[in-house]
């Protein structure tokens, strides 16, 4: 029970700590809501579903044994995270984008490559994997622990980051300035994240 707990608080605070992904999904509730958003955090659970999955049979570790991978998944990440991030960006002072940019929403096939690119998601699930998941048994009880215990804490943490997004975009009355500044924050801290 202890190594499920000490598995249990990592992921929370890994999860629910701001990152890429967490931005992101702020992005997502600020411009679309979270009624509107819940197809792309579903998209960000699957992805991170696969990638601990892959991560659980070793795939993390010939990853790390090859140093130009790395690099050009921390490049194409940052990228994807950049792209998702601009697509948001309101074109005038009402927030109003051209028809042909405006997505309706951030979509499930936009969530599901988001944590496979992200390095953030990457180094947790390895040190998940590395540090807690040896402490609770059989690989057969590992996997199935690990998988569930990331997707319920994301569900709940990116939710969360979702309302807050959708709550202070409402606040601000959908204010352009704050939603760049979101945006722009995002940037940063995927550029920053990149360079480290």
């Amino acid at each position: 029970m202890l190594a499920y707990l000490a598995l249990l608080g990592f992921v929370v605070f890994m999860v629910g700590t701001p990152g890429p992904a967490n931005l992101v999904v702020m992005i997502a509730g600020a411009r679309f809501g979270v009624r509107r958003s819940v197809g792309f955090i579903l998209g960000l659970v699957s992805g991170k579903i696969a990638l601990n999955f892959f991560i659980g049979f070793g795939v993390g570790v010939i990853l790390a044994e090859m140093p130009i991978w790395k690099t050009a998944f921390g490049y194409a990440s940052a990228g994807y995270m950049i792209y998702l991030a601009l697509r948001s960006w309101p074109s005038d002072s009402q927030g109003h984008m051209a028809a042909l940019d405006q997505p309706a929403s951030f979509t499930f096939w936009d969530g599901i490559i988001v944590h496979p690119l992200n390095p953030k998601a990457w180094v947790m699930s390895i040190l998940a994997w590395g540090e807690f998941a040896p402490a609770l048994g059989a690989f057969s009880v590992q996997l199935p622990v690990v998988l569930l215990t990331f997707a319920s804490c994301q569900l709940v943490l990116h939710s969360m980051w979702c309302w807050l997004g959708e709550f202070i975009g409402r606040t601000l009355n959908n204010s352009v300035p704050f939603t760049r500044l979101m945006i722009l924050a995002t940037v940063g801290i995927v550029v920053a994240v990149i360079l480290v």
